[in-house]
């Protein structure tokens, strides 16, 4: 009997690497990935990233800590397709922290090493529930900077004001 490997588990946390296998519906009828999931894969790679580094999702954290991080911006730069039982990796970066906003870097590649795509997730740091933006707390702010130290981050952390991606 052929069994298949999970959909998406953990190979590493420090960088968080997801490794995923492409499933049948996810396709179009060429065979080929939908563009628009793309962005499903890099938010369940944001999440698995939360996890490993905090144990639970901002929004599962204990109420007195608990804030939102919708995105603000999400960039694509799709190298390749992807198509049905394929499996892929999605590293996980900390590529800037700013005052309000942190830019995490996805990368995923094919486990052979080829680049499937870079993604760049803007997340912004909200009060719940009134959904206005806020400084990032200062033990998130320090955990993903310590992410970011142990993992060659792409750029030092910055206070500035504008959150520009």
């Amino acid at each position: 009997m052929n069994v298949l490997k999970p959909l998406e588990y953990l190979t590493s946390e420090r960088p968080l690497t997801v490794r995923r296998r492409v499933k049948w519906g996810e396709c179009d009828p060429a065979g080929v990935v939908y563009t628009a999931t793309f962005s499903d894969y890099v938010i369940s790679a944001a999440e698995l990233f939360y996890g490993a580094l905090f144990g639970a999702t901002p929004q599962r954290a204990k109420s007195e800590q608990a804030f939102g991080t919708p995105s603000r911006a999400l960039s694509f730069d799709f190298i390749r397709s992807l198509r049905p039982d394929e499996e892929f990796d999605m590293t996980v970066r900390v590529a800037d922290v700013r005052s309000r906003t942190y830019v995490l870097d996805i990368t995923a590649t094919t486990p052979q090493g080829e680049t499937v795509f870079k993604a760049l997730l803007t997340p912004v740091c909200v009060a719940r529930p009134e959904r206005r933006s806020i400084e990032i707390p200062a033990a998130f702010r320090q955990a993903l900077l310590d992410y970011q130290r142990d993992c060659g981050g792409a750029s030092a952390a910055s206070l500035s004001e504008d959150e520009t991606p």
